[in-house]
This record gives structure tokens, sequence and C-alpha cells, in this order.
């Protein structure tokens, strides 16, 4: 065996290795993955009950109702279509109508969406990224006055709503 066949079945060893690890890591990731869905993606594209997501948009004016047992029914909302949410447990503080949110959860066979988790802004300016871009791009979003028919495109800027990754704040530790 020459010194060149010996090099070219030592890197193809090395790269059968590396591929069985890449395999490895993508099909143990793949049960953690949940894509975020806006309320018009879930309706046009018909989304398949069961299917595990995200769905974020503003809490619709008028649809929160409480029921026994830390029940919550409400209506995740672009404006362009709705999406009715269950959910069983706390909400989070800031949860309200009109404002942001984001639910993890499935799609249930009658269209409804059973959340686990659900997440509110955490200050008055923040919006989910995923969000706001779904809200931007139908001309529906504008800073400071949150949902509005008249905002357009043009209106909201990119830099005027706050993210996770531009808050400069995120992450610092307090020094009490």
């Amino acid at each position: 065996m020459t010194r060149k066949s010996r090099r070219l079945i030592l890197i193809a060893a090395c790269g059968a290795v590396l591929a069985l690890a890449l395999g490895l890591i993508l099909s143990a990731m793949s049960g953690s993955i949940v894509f975020f869905r806006s309320p018009t993606e879930v309706a046009s594209q018909g989304v398949a009950p069961g299917t595990r997501f995200r769905l974020g948009g503003l809490v619709k004016d008028g649809s929160l109702q409480r029921g026994p047992d830390q029940t919550v029914d409400f209506s995740v909302t672009d404006t362009n279509a709705t999406v009715q949410v269950q959910y069983r447990g706390l909400l989070p503080d800031l949860f309200r109508e009109g404002q942001g949110v984001v639910a993890e959860g499935t799609l249930q066979p009658g269209g409804v969406f059973r959340a686990d988790t659900v997440l509110a802004k955490h200050d008055e300016s923040y919006m989910p990224r995923e969000v706001a871009d779904a809200l931007k791009a139908q001309g529906r979003w504008q800073e400071g006055k949150g949902m509005t028919g008249a905002a357009t495109a043009s209106e909201a800027k990119a830099s005027d709503v706050k993210t996770p990754t531009s808050d400069k704040t995120l992450g610092q530790r307090s020094e009490r």
C-alpha cells in the first residue's frame, strides 16, 4: 500500500466519522426544533393537526376568557387571520389583550391551538422579532402605537422595534 492510498483511506475514514457525528446531532435536535408561524400562515398553509410550533401575534381584544382550574381561552391575531388558543396554567404578569404574545404548543383537529407555554413581552417596547416582522410585512405595526390599521410598512422601521438581540442591557447583571 502506497503512502498516497493510506492518506486517502485516512481522509475517507475521518469524513465518514464526521458525517456520522453530524447525522447523530441532527437527529437528536430534530425533536427540539420548533418553527414560528403567524395566524395567517396557519390559515393559509393548512398546518396538519398535531404539528408542534410557535404561534405569535397579538392577543385579540375581547377574546380573553378565564375558566376553572386556571384554564384560559383567547385568540391570537395578526389582523388578517385569527387562531383560537387554549391554555392551562399561570399566564405571565404582562399578558393582556392587545399585546404581543408567543404561544408554543400543538394544533388540535378542530383548528384550536393548545398551548403548553405562553410568553409575553418583557417591557413596554418589546415585541418578539418574528411577530414584529410579520406585522411589519402586513403594514400593521407602528412602534409606540402597537397595532394600527393606518400604519404602513414605511412608517415601521426595523430600528424602532426592540428585540432580544438589540437590547443592550440583556444579560447584564445589576450591581446591588
